[in-house]
C-alpha cells in the first residue's frame, strides 16, 4: 500500500495570546464569570464592581466570620480578608478552581508575605470551628483539636507545616497560580508581578510535515505520538507524528482508514462530519464518538426533534426553504462507536468498527449554516458539544439568547451514565445521555439542563487549557464585522445576538427579545475586525483558540 505523507497545512494568521494577559483573566471559583453588584456589599466592601459574590454571599461570609468569635484586631482584619477572597475577580486561580475550599492559596516567599503575618498574628489566637483545620484538607498528620475553639499551635506543630499546607509562591512557573496577599488581586496587589507583563513573540517557526485537508485533530489517548484525523466527507485516519527536527514526513495511510463513515455523513460546503471525540479511557473501553450531518431526506435513521419548535416560539411551517431544503431536513448528530474487537486491547487498534453503537444526540437544523458541531472531553470527563445559531438572517429568532433553544450554545453532556426512557421523556432530553448535576441551568422547567454558556454564533473550535482546565478557550465565528476569542465559563453568557463582539449588533429581523445591553455579558479576551486581516484577499474567519504548551518553542510558552 502507497502511503501518503498528509498533515494539517496551516494557512492562516497565528495570534498570539500571551499566557500573561489571560492569567488575570476574571474567573470565580465555581468556573462562573464575575457579575457587576448593583448594590455595595456591606462585609467585603474592598470587592466594587464586578465581584465574585453577590449580597447573599457577602451576609454568608460576614455570618461566618463573626462566629470565629475572634478576639484579636490583627487577626480579625487578617481572616477577613481571607474570607472575602472568595468574592476576587481572580478567585479561580486564587483558590486553584476549588470551590469547596474556604482558603486562598497564601502567598509564601517571603517572611512578609501573608501567610508568615497570619501565623504570626493568630498563632494563639483562639478561632472558633477554625477553616485552618487539618481535618479540613485531608491527609495532614497535625491533630485535631478536641475543642470546637482552636489556635493555630493547637492545629499545627509549626509555622512550616502549616505554611507549607496553605502557602504558595508569589509567583509559580510560568506565572500559571496566583496566590492572595491580603488584597484584592484585581488592583495589583494580590500576589504575582502584575507589572511582569511579558512581550509577545513577533513570530511562531512552523514545521511542515506533510500537507492534506483535514478538518480536526485529535492526540490518541494514551500520550503517543499518534494522532486521528478526519476530514469533512466522514473517514477518520490513524497517523504517526514525527520527531521534533527530525525531517521525517507525518506517516498516514490514506487508502485504510481508521474508520469510514461517509455512508452516513451528508456532505457539502455546509455540512459533514464536524468533530470526533475519544472518551479519556479510549485504551480501556474502545469508546469513540462523531459529530456529523445527516440528511433526512436520504437516511431512514437521520431523524430528531427540530430546534424550531413551539418551545422556543418558532414554527418550521413557516419558515423558507434554505437552498431549497425544507426547515429541519438536515440535521447535527452525535454518535457512538467502538474499536473494540479489531485488536487485542483498543489501544493498539489500527481499525474501528463503522456500525453505529448508540445514538447519543439528534437535532434538526433550521439552517443550513451556522451549526458549529466539534465535540471534545473536558477535563472533568464530560462531554463538550459546540452548537451555531442555527443560521438564517443574524439568528432571526434570536435562539443564542433563548435558555429553551440549544442553538448558540455551549452544551455538557454525561455519556458515560444512560438514562431511563422516563428520564429522556420527563427532561425532554434529545438522545442517550445524562445530565451532569452541576450543569447551571438544570431544575428549571424554561432553561435546557444541557446548556453550559450561551450566547454565541458559531463556536468552530475550541479546547481546554492544560496547565489550568477551568480555562476553556472557544473562538466564535463573527457574521458582520468581528471574530473573537472567549474564555467559556459555566452559565457565561457571551452576548450574540445583542453584540458581535464588543460592537453593539443590531439585526435586520428583530425577532424574539434581545437581552439588554447593560446585562452581565462576556466579552472577548481576544478578537479582530475579519476584514483587516488581508485587505487585499478578504475577510479572514477564526479557525480556533488554544494554548501552547510545549517546551519545544519556551519563548512561547502560554501563547
Amino acid at each position: 500500500m502507497a502511503k501518503t505523507n498528509q498533515a494539517i497545512t496551516i494557512c492562516s494568521s497565528l495570534l498570539l495570546l500571551l499566557l500573561s494577559a489571560t492569567t488575570s483573566h476574571p474567573l470565580c471559583s465555581d468556573s462562573k464569570t464575575p457579575v457587576n453588584n448593583n448594590e455595595t456589599l456591606q462585609f467585603c466592601d474592598s470587592y466594587t464592581g464586578r465581584s465574585c459574590c453577590t449580597s447573599k454571599d457577602d451576609l454568608q461570609l460576614q455570618n461566618r466570620f463573626n462566629s470565629m468569635n475572634i478576639s484579636d484586631s490583627n487577626c480579625s482584619s487578617l481572616l477577613k480578608s481571607i474570607l472575602c477572597a472568595k468574592c476576587d475577580q481572580s478567585s479561580g486561580q486564587l483558590f486553584n478552581g476549588d470551590d469547596t475550599s474556604q482558603i486562598p492559596i497564601l502567598c509564601n516567599s517571603t517572611s512578609q508575605d501573608l501567610c508568615s503575618k497570619l501565623w504570626d498574628s493568630c498563632q494563639n489566637i483562639s478561632i472558633v470551628s477554625s477553616p485552618f483545620s487539618p481535618t479540613l484538607l485531608g491527609g495532614a498528620t497535625s491533630p485535631s483539636p478536641s475543642s470546637n475553639s482552636s489556635t493555630l499551635t493547637d492545629l499545627w506543630k509549626s509555622q512550616t507545616e502549616f505554611c507549607t499546607a496553605f502557602g504558595g509562591p508569589s509567583q509559580t512557573n510560568n506565572n500559571i497560580t496566583k496566590c492572595f496577599n491580603g488584597k484584592p488581586v484585581n488592583k495589583g496587589t494580590g500576589g504575582g508581578d502584575e507589572d511582569d507583563v511579558k512581550k509577545p513573540p513577533k513570530g511562531i517557526c512552523l514545521e511542515k510535515i506533510g500537507t492534506g485537508s483535514y478538518l480536526n485533530m485529535v492526540a490518541h489517548p494514551d500520550g503517543s505520538n499518534r494522532a486521528f484525523f478526519s476530514n469533512q466527507p466522514g473517514k477518520i485516519w490513524l497517523g504517526t507524528i514525527p520527531d521534533q527536527d527530525s525531517g521525517k514526513p507525518m506517516e498516514i495511510d490514506e487508502s485504510t482508514p481508521f474508520v469510514d463513515i461517509t455512508d452516513q455523513v451528508s456532505f457539502d460546503t455546509q455540512f459533514g462530519m464536524m468533530g470526533m471525540a475519544f472518551h479519556p479511557k479510549f485504551a480501556d473501553n474502545g469508546r469513540f464518538f462523531a459529530s456529523f450531518n445527516c440528511d433526512k431526506v436520504k437516511s431512514p435513521g437521520c431523524s430528531g426533534r427540530c430546534a424550531c419548535n413551539s418551545d422556543v416560539n418558532c414554527d418550521p411551517s413557516k419558515l423558507p426553504k434554505d437552498d431549497g431544503a425544507q426547515p429541519c431536513r438536515f440535521q447535527t448528530v452525535v454518535a457512538e462507536y467502538t474499536a473494540n474487537g479489531t485488536s487485542s486491547s483498543p489501544s493498539t487498534a489500527k481499525i474501528g468498527k463503522a456500525s453505529e453503537v448508540r445514538r447519543i444526540f439528534t437535532m434538526g437544523l433550521p439552517y443550513s449554516s451556522s451549526h458549529g458541531g466539534q465535540i471534545l472531553f473536558g477535563p472533568d470527563g464530560y462531554l463538550y458539544l459546540m452548537t451555531g445559531d442555527g443560521g438564517g438572517v443574524s439568528d432571526t429568532h434570536n435562539f443564542a439568547q433563548n435558555k429553551k433553544s440549544l442553538l448558540g450554545k455551549i452544551l455538557r453532556l454525561d455519556i458515560d451514565v444512560m438514562p431511563s426512557v422516563s428520564d429522556i421523556t420527563k427532561l425532554g432530553l434529545w438522545g442517550n445521555y445524562s445530565i451532569p448535576k452541576n450543569n447551571p441551568f438544570q431544575g428549571n422547567e424554561n432553561e435546557q439542563p444541557e446548556i453550559w454558556a450561551l450566547g454565541l454564533r458559531n463556536p468552530w473550535r475550541c479546547s481546554f487549557d492544560s496547565e489550568r482546565p477551568d480555562y476553556f478557550l472557544c473562538a466564535d465565528v463573527g457574521k458582520d464585522t468581528y471574530e473573537e476569542v472567549d474564555i467559556i465559563t459555566m452559565g457565561g453568557n457571551y452576548g450574540w445576538r445583542t453584540y458581535e463582539g464588543p460592537y453593539v449588533f443590531s439585526p435586520l429581523s428583530p425577532f424574539g427579545e434581545n437581552v439588554s445591553t447593560d446585562s452581565n455579558l462576556t466579552f472577548p479576551i481576544l478578537g479582530y475586525n475579519h476584514s483587516e486581516v488581508n485587505k487585499h484577499e478578504g475577510s479572514a474567519s477564526i479557525i480556533g483558540g488554544y494554548f501552547y504548551r510545549s517546551n519545544t518553542d519556551p519563548c512561547s510558552y502560554g501563547t
